[in-house]
């Protein structure tokens, strides 16, 4: 049932909604260390904690790996733990993202996401992200601020009903550094919402003392693995429960998996992720008013892979095509195209399918790229299929 909600609209960056939500959270814990363009999110945090608006233990640390073996100690102790981090940072905490997700802790991420190095590049593209993309997180992608802020909430309460940690992601700089209003939620509705955390278990439960990380050969190893499998395709059903949770108690409405777009009749469709689906959805309307029959589909969680919300999407398609803001490096496109695209291999009717890597480094997406994607598509449906499946935009080449 839908409470009411006081608004209050402030003009944040990303990186500052990020914060806002993390102070209204208020979680036990935080442990950080400073990456650029994320480096606002915990600086503006620490002040938080320093000015006493939170009572939130907060653990300067001396690397990433450290700020996640931090939170990975403070979640099973029985703690609301939160982190934030970008790009390299995220590489760094690499070895112990498997070790929260095996572990079923519900730490939350805050992440900007920003090219991995070489060459040294400070400016968004979602090859970070992407290289964790196996590491057993729940990922989910922020079109604009106010998404990522509201995200937060719904990923907490996800990974802590879930037992498994959850990253929020939004495009370094475009959205971290970006000013937009961002919808305030209530301190006392965001902490009713949420509620306390009821943790799976606690190595501070002298009563049930239990061995966290030991060592697990050949006899167990596969058959704690296949628990977490198990775990992560059980969350399928909580991330849209807690999305309708959400909206019912907020009188909002967040899309799930997917966040579709004039698809209804849709016969050739675009998916993206991230901060350049409104550019995509402005092509759409532009080649509407044009008669053609274009649609656009925002992929909100990568991780796990939605390939049964998308079936929803696919059947009257002629023609899609995938974008990704990283490539596999693998000589086959990016790694959505090649996860999409596998996933509609056993279809009896499915689209023909393109790649187009767009925006590494931070190159900027235009409606006129976006154009372009449509106007091969279009030509592809009608029978003009191109040589290559993969191709860059943007690039100069």
């Amino acid at each position: 049932m839908t409470t009411e909600i006081r608004k209050k609209v402030l003009a944040l960056t990303g990186n500052e909604a990020y914060a806002y939500a993390m102070k209204q959270i208020n979680p036990d814990v935080v442990a950080a260390y400073p990456i650029t363009p994320a480096t606002e999110i915990v600086q503006i945090f620490s002040k938080y904690v320093a000015d006493g608006e939170v009572d939130t233990e907060f653990v300067p640390v001396e690397s990433e790996h450290s700020a996640m073996s931090a939170c990975v100690g403070a979640s099973a102790a029985g703690a609301r733990v939160m982190t934030a981090t970008a790009s390299q940072g995220l590489a760094l905490m690499h070895e112990v993202l498997y070790v929260a997700s095996a572990l079923r802790l519900p730490i939350v991420l805050a992440e900007v996401n920003r090219a991995l190095s070489a060459p040294i590049n400070i400016h968004c593209d979602h090859s970070d992200t992407m290289g964790s993309r196996d590491a057993g997180w729940i990922q989910i992608y922020s079109e604009n601020a106010d998404e990522a802020y509201q995200s937060l909430f719904i990923a907490l309460k996800i990974a802590e009903r879930a037992n498994i940690p959850a990253m929020v992601t939004m495009d370094g700089f475009i959205v971290s550094h970006g000013m937009e209003p961002v919808e305030i939620l209530p301190d006392e509705k965001v902490r009713q919402f949420l509620g306390e955390r009821k943790p799976l278990y606690t190595i501070l439960d002298v009563e049930h003392p239990i061995t966290i990380g030991p060592l697990d050969l050949t006899d167990y190893f596969f058959e704690h693995k296949r628990g977490q499998i198990e775990a992560i395709k059980e969350a399928k059903k909580v991330i849209p429960e807690v999305h309708r949770e959400y909206n019912e108690f907020f009188g909002k409405n967040m899309p799930d998996f997917f966040e579709p777009y004039r698809m209804e009749d849709a016969e050739i469709a675009v998916i993206s992720l991230g901060s350049a689906s409104g550019t995509v959805r402005e092509a759409v309307d532009v080649l509407r008013e044009k008669g053609e029959k274009v649609g656009a589909l925002r992929m909100r969680i990568f991780r796990p892979f939605p390939y049964e919300k998308l079936r929803e999407y696919t059947g009257n398609l002629k023609v899609l095509s995938v974008m990704d803001r990283a490539d596999s490096l693998a000589t086959i496109g990016g790694p959505v195209f090649n996860e999409v695209r596998s996933w509609l291999y056993d279809l009896e009717r499915r689209p023909f399918v393109m790649n187009f890597v767009y925006g590494l480094g931070g190159r900027d997406f235009f409606v006129e790229d976006a154009l372009y994607i449509f106007e091969k598509l279009i030509k592809a449906a009608k029978g003009e299929r191109p040589s290559e499946l993969i191709e860059y935009v943007g690039v100069r080449e």
